[in-house]
């Protein structure tokens, strides 16, 4: 099957990562047992994902002039992505993302935007042929709303396929939110666009699907939203679908979200249909979270199918 070309339009930073026993209640200190820095930021760590899964990854970012874009730019080589398109900026640091992962596998994160905010909807009316040439274009939340209003501007024009990952939540226009194909979010990510303002925590996975159904052409064009340990549930004019995640023990559920969002993005790329390449990516969530780190825990295209219990070889549906 041909592989798809995907477009990643988003944020790139360095996470430093402390892992504790437990978080610690406001005033106190904690004593981090393991310290690490890696690449992250939503924009690269889907890209790392869509690449791994199998697609042809073309990365527009923005890092600062500082050692913290030299670990950036070594570490999307050592995965083997292009960086043409990752610009510097001489007076902003590259974006940092401070995390603490607690022994239960769940995580706080504190953004710092540095140098992501200086890619601006002027900056991609240079990328208007790298953006006709995608099967599909990805961008995310930590990108300026104005930004993501001019991408999504360009597709339409361009007749591109757009998805977008509003973590976190952005005022988009109704406009641009239209125009995705789908819209990713999770459970309050989706509250914040009107979808299942009603919906209690902890409902169903049918629950949240007839919602997510409720909001194809009234929100976007289609709609996935996802649910943590539960799964996802994703909606189109074809059809609404629910994906219950497989029981695992998780280590650290940071990046989870993106590599949901980096392989959703590639499976549809290569033309697969939105029930399947959701069912793909929730295998590649459920296998990232039994690793510690974000990218480093992203497996194989190989591996995620054969969790999914999907064969390679097999037509696409």
């Amino acid at each position: 099957m041909a592989r798809g070309a995907v477009v990643v339009v988003g944020s790139l930073n360095v996470d430093a990562t402390s892992y504790v026993e437990r978080f610690p209640e406001p005033g106190e200190t904690v004593t981090s047992r393991a310290f690490r820095t890696a690449l992250g930021g939503k924009g690269a760590n889907q890209a790392v994902a869509a690449h791994l899964a199998g697609a042809d990854v073309d990365l527009v970012a923005r890092v600062g002039d500082d050692a913290n874009a030299s670990l950036a730019l070594g570490a999307l080589d050592g995965f083997g992505l292009a960086t043409e398109g990752i610009g510097r900026v001489a007076d902003a640091p590259t974006g940092v993302a401070q995390v603490t992962v607690a022994d239960s596998g769940e995580n706080t994160v504190i953004v710092t935007g540095g140098a992501n905010l200086a890619l601006d909807p002027g900056a991609l009316d240079t990328e208007r042929a790298r953006l006709a040439a995608a099967a599909l274009v990805l961008t995310q939340g930590e990108l300026p709303v104005a930004t993501i209003e001019r991408l999504a501007e360009h597709c339409e024009a361009l007749g591109v396929r757009l998805v977008v990952n509003l973590a976190p939540p952005a005022d988009v226009s109704a406009a641009a939110l239209a125009m995705c194909d789908p819209l990713v979010v999770n459970e309050h990510e989706a509250r914040a666009v009107g979808i299942g303002a009603e919906v209690a925590a902890g409902a169903s996975l049918d629950e949240w699907r007839a919602h997510a159904a409720a909001a194809v052409g009234r929100v976007a064009r289609s709609v996935v939203v996802t649910l943590g340990g539960a799964g996802a549930v994703a909606a189109s004019p074809e059809g609404d679908w629910a994906e219950a995640a497989p029981e695992v023990v998780a280590v650290d559920t940071t990046g989870a979200g993106d590599c949901f969002t980096g392989t959703l993005a590639a499976f549809l790329a290569e033309g697969r249909g939105l029930a399947e390449s959701m069912r793909i990516a929730v295998a590649a969530g459920a296998l990232a979270v039994q690793a510690r780190g974000t990218v480093d825990s992203y497996a194989t295209r190989s591996a995620i199918l054969a969790a999914a219990r999907i064969d390679e070889g097999a037509p696409p549906a």
